[in-house]
Parts: C-alpha cells; sequence; structure tokens
C-alpha cells in the first residue's frame, strides 16, 4: 500500500485547497467475518532495515532507433527511514536531461478560488468521518474490529478521534504508524535527490499526472458524506490489517532489496500492487466516483504517462522519468508498452550490445546505466 491509497474525502479537500495534489480514494463496508478475520496473530518481530548510505538500483533504458533514450527509476514505497541515498547515476543523467518527467497518477482540480477552497475544508473534514457519527465498532464486523482494536493500541495508542473516521482513512493512519515503528518511510528519500539536482539547472519536472476535474466539489463532498460503504471496500481494509499483521518483515526486504539496488530479490518477491489495485476498485465502486466521472482511471493514467514519454523521447536526447518499480519489474506493462511503441528497452543489470550504448547531449557523453559508476 502506498500514500496514493487514502480516502475521497481528502482526495476532495485537497481539491479545494489545493488543486495539485492528487489523492486517491476508498471507503468500508462491513459484511460477514471469514476465518482469517478470526485468527489474528501478529508477527512479534521488528522488521530490520538497513541504514547508512545505499546504492539504490540503477536505471532502466528505453531508447529509439535515433539514439535518444528515457532513463527511468524505478521506485518504491515505503523505504528504510534512516538510510542516505547518493543517487550517483541518477544525478549524472540528470544533468543533462531535456525533460524529467514526474511520475503516474491522478489530480483532481477544481475552478475555485483559495479562500472559496477554506470555506470548503469543513465540509471535506466532514466528510473524512463515518456517516451519522458513527465509530468504527458500529461500522465493522466484530470479528474485524477486534482485530483492527489490537493492532490500534499497538501503533496508535488511546486516539479516540480515528475511531470516528472511515475505516479507509483510519486503517491508513495505522499502517502509516506501523511503518514508521518498524523503521520504514513513505516519501523523503528520492524526491528531494531529484528536486536538488534540478534547481541548479532551473529545470522544473514535467507533471504526467490525470487532471480530474470536479465541477461541483461542494456537492461531490456531500455525495460522499451521504454513501453508504459497499462491499467492495472491506478487502482493501483486512488486506491492510493482513499486511500490518504478517507482512512488514516483507515490505522491510522489499524496502531494503530497493536500497542496496538488489533487482534479483525484487524479482523473486511476489509485487506489492494487489492490496493497492483491490484498494482502488474499492473506489471506483462508490457513486460518487461514477457520479463526477473519476472512472477507468488506471488505463487513463497509463495512456497519459506513454504520450509524456513519447514527447520526451521525441524532442530530447536524454530525457528522465521516475515509475513504481512494480510496475517496471512487471513485464506485463509499462515495459510491455513501450515496446509496443518501437522502443528498445534495457534493465539496469542486462547488457545492450546495440550501437546505442552511449548518448552524447552537447558533446557530452552519457553511458548507459549499467556502465555509469
Amino acid at each position: 500500500m502506498s500514500a496514493r491509497t487514502a480516502a475521497l474525502a481528502a482526495a476532495l479537500a485537497w481539491a479545494s485547497v489545493a488543486p495539485s495534489r492528487a489523492q486517491e480514494a476508498a471507503t468500508l463496508a462491513p459484511t460477514a467475518p471469514t476465518a482469517r478475520d478470526t485468527a489474528t496473530p501478529v508477527v512479534d518481530m521488528q522488521a530490520v532495515v538497513v541504514s547508512g548510505t545505499q546504492p539504490g538500483p540503477g536505471l532502466w533504458r528505453v531508447s529509439r532507433d535515433d539514439g535518444h533514450v528515457l532513463y527511468i527509476l524505478g521506485t518504491q514505497s515505503p523505504l528504510p527511514r534512516d538510510i542516505t541515498w547518493p543517487a550517483a547515476e541518477v544525478r549524472q543523467v540528470l544533468a543533462e536531461a531535456g525533460a524529467v518527467l514526474g511520475p503516474p497518477g491522478v489530480t483532481i482540480g477544481t475552478d475555485i478560488g483559495f479562500f472559496r477552497g477554506l470555506a470548503l475544508l469543513p465540509s471535506a473534514m466532514k466528510a473524512m468521518k463515518n456517516p451519522e457519527g458513527a465509530t468504527l465498532d458500529e461500522v465493522l464486523p466484530a470479528d474485524l474490529y477486534r482485530r483492527w482494536s489490537v493492532l490500534k493500541q499497538r501503533y496508535l495508542g488511546r486516539d479516540r478521534g480515528v475511531e470516528k473516521k472511515r475505516p479507509m482513512i483510519a486503517v491508513y493512519e495505522l499502517y502509516r504508524a506501523a511503518l514508521q515503528r518498524n523503521g520504514l518511510k513513505e516519501g523523503g528519500v528520492i524526491g528531494p535527490v531529484i528536486d536538488k539536482a534540478l534547481k541548479p539547472r532551473g529545470l522544473k519536472t514535467t507533471p504526467t499526472l490525470l487532471e480530474l476535474k470536479i465541477d461541483d466539489p461542494r456537492g461531490a463532498l456531500a455525495d460522499f458524506r451521504r454513501e453508504a460503504p459497499k462491499a467492495q471496500d472491506l478487502e482493501c481494509f483486512r488486506g491492510t490489517l493482513d499486511i500490518i499483521e504478517r507482512d512488514l518483515p516483507r515490505i522491510a526486504a522489499r524496502a531494503n532489496a530497493w536500497a542496496t539496488g538488489d533487482l534479483q530479490a525484487l524479482r523473486a518477491m511476489p509485487d506489492a500492487r494487489h492490496q493497492v489495485d483491490a484498494c482502488l476498485s474499492a473506489w471506483t465502486a462508490t457513486e460518487v466516483a461514477r457520479k463526477h466521472g473519476l472512472t477507468d482511471v488506471e488505463a487513463r493514467v497509463r495512456d497519459t504517462w506513454l504520450a509524456a514519454a513519447d514527447k520526451a523521447l521525441q524532442e530530447h536526447a536524454a530525457s528522465f522519468a521516475t515509475l513504481p518499480i512494480d510496475g517496471l519489474l512487471d513485464e506485463s506493462a509499462y515495459l510491455a508498452w513501450l515496446r509496443q511503441r518501437g522502443y528498445r528497452v534495457t534493465a539496469p543489470d542486462q547488457t545492450d550490445d546495440s550501437v546505442d550504448d552511449a548518448v552524447t547531449v552537447d558533446g557530452v557523453g552519457l553511458a548507459a546505466p549499467s556502465a555509469l559508476p
């Protein structure tokens, strides 16, 4: 699960006061408990994470016949909290890149002013709570609530306010607290390095976000506050509890593998997208999403990013992008779509014997990532 997986109320709140920020959403609905809900042994061990200076992974290389190259860094979240990432090859590419593409995602915009957005903020905050003032023990099945209570006591303590929040928002707060306790964090490792490298050049990151617009944010918030929870949402909630209870060591192992640049280990691990997909499917099942046109988002996000990649490869001898590393390790996802467009793709741990093993930009040769120091 990643920072992308937040609630629609949070999305609408940020759309009201900061339209450039994007959130994705889901809520929870009670259904009959399963056998997994009734037996919930928590893995009582501290996840061991690496610290200090770590190399991170290499770069994927997407090239055209004319020698233009798009270098792609596979990103991972969460990452070890106490690592330093020198990013030598990334900084070398960024020093010469003609374009730097931001990650794919969604931005929800509105045509409202700042002060009107502030006026909507109280409504957005109300939408983050359960309808009719219900608490989690009234919203969740009894067995699932018992699981929640054990984990909440461990990671959030006596926080009473969280009990009034919609289950999806509450479980995401729990997840973040569990990461923090186990030496992991979301964000703060990759982005600052890229920003620092670009600042001296005055080069801005090119957004690749799918821009969705809500013409009536107040109405959307009202719709969301009234909407009853749905059965699809429970898979997202339960799956997040599963991760917190038993999968933190695996999450730490993925974070360590990224930090140490161990692509072989990452390929051998299950990807982390199933839980994200479950939460996104819960979001698209909401009436709010359908009513306001927030549907078929995954395909639209993909097409938006691919169009930006095409443009960068056409216009610049060297460009740079970031994508979630699961989407790069899955040969049926982004890399397959790029190959279908006629590009040649080389992974960091592969060799490329073609003539464009290096690209020259303004007289400066950039070696393929596998050959960079």
